[in-house]
């Protein structure tokens, strides 16, 4: 099997269990549609090899394998730097959920203890509490 068979087959593999994951709702939209195009890269450079060699004599690299694998990397750090955005969105979110859920407690917690007093008052400390 040749270098140029394996990286489509790969491609195509990957493409295959990234529409599994997106059916199964295990994979979103936007982080779905990175691995889709990871594998149309696969897909593309395994039955088109020689797209890299020109891109590489076009930018003037003199060694095209190494565009290939400094673009790899490079996506590989776009990938993670918005992973680390939107984990950090998240993050963002929980505390301020958990900020309200706690306030939200705290105002039941007081509502719960004005009402209790309210109910252990005799009626004469309710009149005097009116006046």
């Amino acid at each position: 099997m040749t270098y140029q068979m394996t990286s489509t087959a790969i491609g195509l593999m990957i493409g295959v269990v990234i529409l599994f994951l997106v059916r199964r709702d295990h994979l979103h939209g936007p982080y779905a549609l990175w691995w889709v195009a990871a594998a149309c890269m696969a897909v593309l450079l395994g039955l088109f090899p020689r797209i890299i060699d020109y891109v590489a004599v076009r930018m003037g690299v003199s060694y095209p394998p190494m565009l290939a694998m400094v673009l790899g990397l490079g996506l590989l750090l776009l990938k993670i730097l918005t992973m680390d955005l939107e984990r950090s969105r998240q993050e963002r979110q929980i505390r301020r959920l958990a900020q309200q859920i706690a306030i939200m407690q705290a105002r039941q917690e007081s509502r719960a203890r004005s009402s209790e007093h309210r109910l252990h008052q005799t009626p004469a400390d309710q009149d005097q509490g009116e006046a």
